[in-house]
């Protein structure tokens, strides 16, 4: 973090400061809500949670060498302490005015991410991309919320060149909040679709949420929107920025040609808006990360990075993040493709097609899934589609883990087209028995879930049931 006062920091959060004998010590160390990452001279948050809080963490965090706390009542600790109405709102003041103050140094450049599906491997995509550029900030894992968000602004640094800010949101008015806090010079809309749609109240509801990431871009910003989906493209009628569309179809400035997947891959064409255009071997596994790339690619060519780097950086990234399609195993020659970091229609749809795409003539596939949280009322008839599409492309066993993932099964063997078999158990336990009967060498096997449902703990047991 940049150098701030304990005065500095309980102004611009608007808190009382108490137990500080000297307002005027620097403090320098990062910003957790987790005690167990804290280090000397670090601030710990003490945020308030759904089952625990954040005070009672406070004395580890302390012992840890941290340097000041956020807390919303006073605690009997030695330790300089800011007393605010709402940590969580505070936090957002702070991570507010560090940003400000590195942007006016007049380097950073701020690229935020916003879509159903896909910010998380877009955001790693980038950082990979640019941090051979200049000094790179980006979340770990998916810290995209009010609380993740400002943690990772508040790491920037006066020598930081860009911040990549990855922007979820499961209602009106939360990806806005975020961009209040950190204005995007480029902002990325990638999708839009069910992902969280019973939350937000319907796919209407969830397009105004993801048009807050472009609609306070000035015309001196750059939108980089998804040519091929109709909701984003609507987008662009909401900003005054300049747009750059990616996407596989002939409007998009950015896109993808000559398509190919395969179990290590996929290869495609791509071509810049700049008219320039290299081949790219994407080891990312699935098809539909290509649209990933494009989105990358269409951010860092237009902060200036030249195409020979964008393809370097896309060929050198093996793996999008941990549970989303990593590949496991390989004794006895299974492959466990481990995607249950989440799940949505689309991307519940698109790793089953990528099972089905890359497998070999011959090859068993088998589809281990669990439920998709967050559907509301388009739960049922989405799960019933999902377990159709099992049929479609011709899975060869289906294993639906959890009750509220039934409707998969029953929609599969309600169909007399089905040649396979599908099983239902009620937990990953179950679900692991089984299929260590059920496996046989040479398998293909895809977890996928929603994180609820707790299926990327099993895809790590099958990996290392499977590792040589």
């Amino acid at each position: 973090m940049i150098a701030m006062t304990i005065a500095e920091i309980a102004e611009a959060t608007g808190a009382q400061l108490l137990r500080a004998p000297e307002p005027g010590t620097v403090i320098t160390g990062l910003t957790h809500t987790d005690s167990r990452d804290v280090r000397p001279g670090d601030v710990f948050v003490c945020k308030p949670g759904e089952f625990t809080d954040g005070h009672l963490y406070a004395p580890t965090a302390v012992e840890a060498g941290a340097a000041l706390l956020i807390v919303d009542h006073e605690l009997d600790l030695d330790v300089p302490q800011l007393l605010v109405d709402d940590v969580v709102i505070a936090l957002g003041a702070f991570a507010t005015e560090v940003v400000a103050r590195v942007r006016a140094l007049g380097r950073l450049k701020i690229v935020g991410v916003t879509g159903s599906n896909g910010k998380t491997t877009t955001k790693n995509l980038l950082r990979t991309i640019l941090q051979e550029v200049g000094q790179t900030i980006a979340p770990r894992a998916s810290f995209n919320n009010e609380v993740g968000a400002p943690l990772t602004m508040l790491e920037l640094t006066e020598d930081t060149e860009f911040l990549v800010a990855e922007m979820g949101a499961s209602g009106i008015g939360e990806i806005a909040k975020l961009v209040a806090m950190a204005k995007p010079d480029i902002g990325v809309v990638l999708s839009v679709g069910l992902a969280h749609a019973g939350e937000f109240g319907g796919i209407e509801a969830t397009v105004t949420a993801k048009t807050e990431m472009v609609s306070e871009l000035t015309a001196a910003d750059v939108a980089v929107l998804n040519a091929d989906d109709h909701r984003v493209a609507g987008m662009a009628a909401a900003t005054a920025a300049s747009i750059v569309w990616f996407g596989l179809g002939p409007n998009a400035a950015v896109r993808a040609a000559d398509v190919h997947a395969d179990a290590t891959g996929t290869s495609f064409t791509l071509t810049l808006a700049s008219g320039e255009s290299r081949p790219v071997r994407f080891r990312v596994l699935g098809e539909h990360h290509v649209m990933n790339a494009l989105a990358a690619a269409a951010v860092a060519e237009s902060l200036g990075v030249d195409i020979d780097g964008i393809v370097s950086a896309l060929e050198s990234v093996e793996l999008a993040e941990r549970w989303r399609m990593q590949v496991l195993g390989g004794r006895d020659g299974v492959t466990i493709i481990n995607d249950a970091y989440n799940a949505s229609p689309d991307s519940m749809a698109a790793a089953l097609k990528t099972l089905a795409q890359i497998r070999t003539p011959g090859q068993r596939t088998i589809a281990v899934l669990g439920e998709m949280s967050e559907l509301g009322e388009f739960s049922g008839e989405e799960h019933d589609r999902i377990g159709l599409l099992a049929v479609r492309l011709n899975i060869s066993q289906l294993l639906v883990v959890g009750q509220n993932a039934r409707r998969m099964h029953i929609s599969t063997i309600n169909q007399g087209s089905f040649d396979g078999e599908s099983h239902i158990v009620d937990d990953v336990d179950e679900a692991f028995e089984l299929l260590k009967k059920m496996i046989q060498p040479g398998d293909l096997v895809l977890v996928k879930s929603s994180n609820s449902a707790g299926l990327r703990f099993l895809g790590d047991q099958l990996g290392e049931l499977f590792s040589w």
